[in-house]
């Protein structure tokens, strides 16, 4: 159960990154219009690609662990994803994250460590 660990956190930071990169193309995509021109820039947002390429290995690494490992345990330790998404809120979107959402993520962390038990 020990090698679910490591696949589980890869997996999560894989998932964590499309989700952060997908933010990142939104921000530069402008404004929404019904465009050729604007429909061609989202074509061409390399954010996207990275994007893609996040979900891609996370999939593949997720389509490992639901073969390999059972689902019960599994599951639980994917959302860790939301962890990352803490540390990522701050350290690249300079977002403030409250003490009550810190008591979230210990909740979820904790949840975690008693799952893989």
């Amino acid at each position: 159960m020990w090698k679910l660990i490591p696949l589980a956190l890869l997996q999560s930071i894989f998932l964590c990154g499309g989700q952060v990169l997908l933010k990142l193309g939104l921000a530069v995509s402008g404004p929404f219009s019904w465009s050729w021109k604007f429909f061609r820039a989202q074509l061409t947002n390399w954010w996207y690609l990275g994007c893609g390429v996040s979900f891609g290995i996370a999939t593949v690494l997720w389509l490992y662990i639901l073969k390999h490992f059972p689902f019960s345990i599994a599951y639980p330790l994917s959302c860790m994803s939301y962890v990352f998404g803490m540390f990522a809120a701050i350290l690249i979107f300079k977002e403030s994250v409250s003490w009550v959402q810190w008591v979230g993520v210990f909740l979820v962390m904790t949840g975690c460590v008693l799952i893989a038990r």
